[in-house]
């Protein structure tokens, strides 16, 4: 929602040295979001660094809770634990925030928002907005279309996740791993159980009692809140795989009414932000390199399944980065402020009051 002209406010990055923290400040500028103030946060060990926005050089500050006096919306992606301690305390300072961690999006009372697929959960928030995993992120829009033109009564997920989804850390040891590969050298982990580099890892986040990793049965439980199809019979298998930036999902999706793929395809490429991109005949079919850098969902090899009837199998590729994390957490924060929606709902004058949206 470039060009928005509500009244300026100003935006916390907690994270902000983190590589979703410094893309959300990239987005930021890119998309020209109305500030009058930017404040960076990120730990102890990482204050006292600078970022560079919109020309300026701003400092990073530690993430405390007086941080946040005078913050009207405050981007977090520092982890769960940080979320889970710095979240409300931002609220109670009058704060919005949008968190791109795990800590708050299975909560009855939190939204979990993908900006083209449920944005009117946004209204009822109370403090704490929800930013979807980067896996489910890309995959509730397409989702969304066939539910809405024929129903959804079976989702069936295989997630091939880069490195950049772990953090900086994943990559450099990547990178590690492929000049060790090179020289002849022994591949070192310390990120990963085992290198990741020229291997596909079944495991990402701990397996759970039922046999799914968290990762996984992220994908699982928040496809139903975000889609308000709590019953959605859905399966995920999590692989991370040696690609810097992109994440890619074999979907199998069973209809409730049919649909052809000639359909499906009109239905994707009708969604915001969604690209169809399906010529397999000539090589043409989403791939992270083309994901990377974009904010786009891209989708391909749309087909029959033929394994079941009303069965359609696709390909659904994205920034895990941009989209998947700093570009949604952005738009989120557009929509509050276009429709003054900032406040929490119990604060927000009626429409038509003094002072009311109306």
């Amino acid at each position: 929602m470039p060009g928005i002209s509500p009244r300026p406010l100003t935006v916390a990055v907690v994270g902000a040295t983190g590589v979703v923290g410094r893309t959300m400040i990239q987005v930021l500028a890119e998309r020209e979001f109305p500030l009058d103030g930017l404040r960076l946060l990120a730990s102890g060990r990482s204050a006292g660094q600078s970022v560079v926005f919109g020309g300026r050089t701003f400092p990073v500050e530690e993430a405390t809770a007086e941080a946040f006096e005078g913050v009207g919306i405050a981007l977090l992606s520092a982890g769960t634990e940080v979320s889970r301690d710095l979240a409300p305390q931002a609220v109670a300072r009058g704060t919005t925030v949008i968190d791109n961690s795990n800590a708050w999006r299975m909560e009855p009372a939190v939204p979990l928002v993908v900006s083209q697929v449920n944005p009117d959960d946004l209204g009822w928030h109370a403090g704490i907005v929800a930013n979807p995993n980067c896996s489910t992120m890309q995959l509730a829009p397409v989702l969304m279309a066939l539910r809405d033109a024929a129903g959804l009564e079976r989702v069936i997920v295989d997630t091939y996740q880069a490195v950049s989804g772990t953090g900086a850390e994943a990559i450099a040891e990547l990178e590690a791993q492929v000049r060790a590969h090179v020289a002849g050298q022994p591949k070192v982990a310390s990120v990963y159980p085992h290198p990741i580099a020229f291997e596909a890892l079944p495991e990402i986040d701990v397996f759970l009692d039922n046999g799914y990793s968290r990762e996984e049965w992220k994908v699982v439980t928040e496809s139903r809140k975000i889609l308000h199809l709590p019953e959605l019979p859905v399966s995920c298998t999590a692989v991370r795989v040696p690609v810097f930036v992109g994440h890619s999902e074999a979907v199998h999706a069973q209809t409730r009414e049919p649909l052809t793929p000639e359909r499906a395809r009109e239905l994707f490429a009708a969604v915001p932000g969604v690209v169809v991109v399906d010529e397999p005949e000539a090589h043409r079919y989403p791939l992270a390199q083309l994901a990377a850098g974009r904010d786009e969902i891209f989708v391909g090899r749309i087909r029959r399944d033929v394994s079941t009837e009303r069965g359609l199998a696709f390909w659904v590729v994205s920034d895990n980065l941009r989209k998947g994390a700093a570009t949604n957490a952005v738009e989120l924060a557009e929509l509050l402020v276009a429709r003054d929606w900032v406040a929490p709902a119990s604060r927000r004058p009626a429409a038509g009051s003094v002072g009311g949206a109306g």
